[in-house]
This record gives C-alpha cells, structure tokens and sequence, in this order.
C-alpha cells in the first residue's frame, strides 16, 4: 500500500511552508531518520526526516513551491515489493479522501466534496452536518480565522477546514467569502421587527484593490509578503489586540559598566583559531543588557510570569529571548538560563545565535518559548523607544543609545554617559509598581555592574 507524506507542521503557530528543497529523487530509496527535505516555515529553514520505509514513487510538490498548507500530500513511497508506478497513482488519488477523513467521522459514506448536508439516519430526520460536525458540535478554528469569518458574516461552522484534523484555518474563511458561500445563518443576520437596530460594525482595514487605488498606476512595485513578514504581521495585531501594554521608562548611568566592560575584554585569554589567535570572548554592552534584565527578574520573580486565562505562569529561570534583525524580518533567539550564566557564555553564545538566524538555520527551541525579551536600538543611535511585547512574554525591555548627558549630583552638573530603558509590560500579569520594581533592579544592576560577577 502506498505511504503519503504530507506537509509536517513544524512549529504550532506553522498553517504553511515553502518547499525550499528536495535532497532525495524518484527511485530513490529512504529509511526512517534520512533526511529528504529542505522545509522553510516563517522563521528558519528545517531538514524533514522520513518516518518511514520504501522507494520515493513520486514528489508530487516540486521543489521551490511556496505556500504549502500543512497536512498536504507532498510526496508519495512506495513500499516494499510494491510498484512504484502503481503506488504514485493510487497513493495521489486517495490523498483527497484521506485528507477529508477527519472531516466526515459522522457520515462514512460522505461524498469527498465537502458540501454541508443532511446526515443520512436510520429514523428521524438528523441534525444537519457543517463542516464535519453535527449541528451544536464544536467547530475548530484557529482564533484568526474565526475573527476574519465574523468581520465577513461568515458562519464558521459552515466551512470546510483543511487544516489539522479539519480545523479551519485562515485560508479557508478566505475562500468561503471569495466564493460567495458559506454565510451566516439567515436566523442570526434577521431582527424581529420592532426590534433596536444592530450597533455599527466594527471598522474594516481597507482591502488591497482600495490601498492600491490611492496611488498613481505605474508609481509602485508589489513584492509579495514571505511567511516571515505574514508572521510578523499577524503577531504584531494579536500582540497589541490582546495585551493591555502600559510603559515605564527611566534612565540608567553607563560609566561603571563601560569601564568593567573593558577590563573584562583586556583579561580574556587567548586562543587559537581557523584563523589564528583571538580572544575567548569580548563583551558588549548588549550581553551586559541581557543579564542586568535576568538578575533583575531573579531579583523580582513575580515578574517572571506569563499570562493564561486559567492561570498565572510564574517561570523558575529567566530565558531573555533577544531581538536580531534579519532580512525580511527579525527573530529573537532565547538565551536560556541567562541569570546562572557568565557574562562570557552569554557573549559566545549570542553570537553563535545570532549567526545562525540571519542564515535562518536556528532550531524552533531556540527561538520559541522564553520568559522576557531585550530589542536594542541603541547601535542606531535611537534615543527611547517602545517594544511590542512578543507573547507568551509579559514584558519587554527596549534599550536605547548610551550617550553623553549633562546630569546633576549634589547639587553639581557634571557629565555622565546616560541608557534610557522603556519596559513593556502585560497590565494581567504584572501591575505598575510590580514593574517598577522590576525596571529599578534591572538599573542597580547597570551602575553597579560587579554585581552580576558574583
């Protein structure tokens, strides 16, 4: 019997990926663990292993094609003894059928075409079936297809999902209105008379034809968006829609940490290299950052916390995710157990992070998960600035440029190199005063920097 192998969903935000590459042919052999693809999700590019047996019968998406939904049909094997020829046909044709199969548990004999209909049973008339579930049954969809489905008077549980185990996804509301189906129920969209009027919807976005118009034809480009920047963008709105943001800022004094900074990089060892001999490490300002933010949450715990509606998550380790600007977008590799770190670990191990994502080569553990987050822009020369925070995170600290400032100490100016700092913060799960006592450990530990030796 032909084996189908589908689309992996490599990370649980994952609804597509580009097929970068094929590193096996038809005819070839495989066995489970060899690696045969090359799959990019919206983050990093990740080798796919074979999970099973047999000769490649057919690559049914060829290599470099985008926007492959997860749970497609991406390739076919053919098992042992079994016609490669045979299998490549029949193991395409039962694709749809098998892809539909969670979709119609309660009707086995469900045409393939995923229309609502009546359920055939034995006595009385039965529920009407949407969607592969009975009339009242739970219909899975992810939160972003739902909101697109609402804002286009969608009845979501009439439409077919073809994500996991049948769950609508974005792409399925999307093609339910482009076709003109699956609308709300007349009983939901009808008033009894009399009654008040309907509060105003919601304002929309304005659509792509209506942006397009503003500008004069021939003036512009269109570069298609990449799963990066979707991911981004969909982030970004879940981000700032869902997390009441409120922001504490103040300022921090350098002098003392730049100075423990270049004692530090004058005592680092030696040693050899490819390319002949270089220091073990050598300390940046930003790495001093990363731990002064885990030292403080070591400091303040209850700050370390994430929010769920059922529950408060408080963390036993600070892992400070860090923001890296990389093309098309940016990534934020987790530096974890940063506050039992020495500053040289942190030093050598986000430059071997940040490395390996501007070539999109990081692992998800590496960059999903996380308890806090550091973005710095002060290498631009930007002052202050407010960060978004990156959930599950329930705060975020954003660094600006240090520079020279004129300050006042007892009653005397003198000059000072002066960092303002702005923390993020998630007003569930950490209050005002909670962050300020955060913000004024992460400050004690920039200007009195030896504290983080110890």
């Amino acid at each position: 019997m032909p084996i189908n192998i589908t689309m992996p969903a490599l990370s649980p935000t994952m609804e597509e990926g580009n097929l970068s590459k094929w590193l096996v042919k038809e005819g070839d052999k495989v066995s489970p663990g060899d690696v045969i693809a090359e799959i990019e999700t919206d983050k990093a590019t990740m080798e796919v292993e074979a999970v099973d047996e047999g000769t490649v019968a057919k690559l049914v998406v060829p290599a470099g094609t985008e926007g492959v939904k997860v749970n497609a049909l991406i390739a076919v094997l053919a098992a042992e003894g079994e016609d490669t020829g045979a299998a490549a046909k029949s193991g395409g044709a039962a694709a749809p059928a098998k892809a539909e199969a969670p979709k119609a548990e309660s009707t086995k004999a469900e045409a393939p075409k995923p229309e609502p209909a009546a359920a055939p049973a034995p006595k009385a008339e039965a529920a009407p079936v949407a969607n592969g579930h009975a009339a009242g049954e739970r219909t899975f969809a992810s939160p972003l297809a739902r909101r697109i489905a609402k804002d286009a008077g969608v009845d979501v549980s009439a439409v077919t999902g073809t994500g996991p185990h049948g769950r609508v996804v974005k792409a399925d509301v999307e093609a339910a209105i482009a076709g003109g189906g699956a609308k709300a129920a007349p009983a939901a969209k009808a008033a009894p008379a009399g009654a008040p009027a309907p509060a105003a919807a919601a304002p929309k976005a304005m659509s792509d034809d209506q942006v397009l118009r503003l500008f004069e034809a021939g003036s512009y480009e269109l570069v298609p968006h990449d799963n990066m920047r979707k991911t981004i963008a969909r982030r970004l709105v879940e981000a700032k829609s869902t997390i009441p943001h409120f922001y504490l800022t103040l300022d921090c004094e350098l002098d003392a940490l730049l100075a423990l900074r270049t004692q530090l990089n004058a005592a680092a060892p030696v040693k050899k290299t490819e390319k002949g001999e270089a220091p073990a490490y050598k300390l940046s300002v930003n790495d001093m950052v990363i731990k002064a933010m885990a030292m403080a949450l070591k400091a303040v715990p209850d700050a370390n916390a994430s929010w769920t509606d059922s529950a408060m998550v408080k963390h036993k380790h600070a892992d400070v995710g860090v923001a890296v600007s990389i093309p098309g977008g940016l990534i934020t590799p987790i530096i974890r157990r940063a506050e039992e770190k020495t500053l040289s670990t942190i030093s050598n191990e986000m430059k071997d992070l940040a490395s390996r994502a501007r070539s999109r080569k990081l692992k998800p553990e590496e960059y999903q998960g996380g308890t806090t987050a550091v973005s710095n822009l002060g290498m631009f020369g930007v002052k202050d600035f407010a960060a978004v925070i990156n959930p599950p995170h329930a705060t975020i600290l954003a660094v600006g440029a240090g520079e020279e400032r004129a300050v006042v100490k007892n009653g005397e100016i003198r000059i000072a190199t002066v960092m303002s700092v702005t923390l993020s913060t998630d007003h569930r799960a950490v209050d005002g005063a909670l962050g300020a006592e955060l913000l004024g450990a992460f400050k004690r530990m920039i200007e009195n920097p030896m504290g983080m030796l110890v």
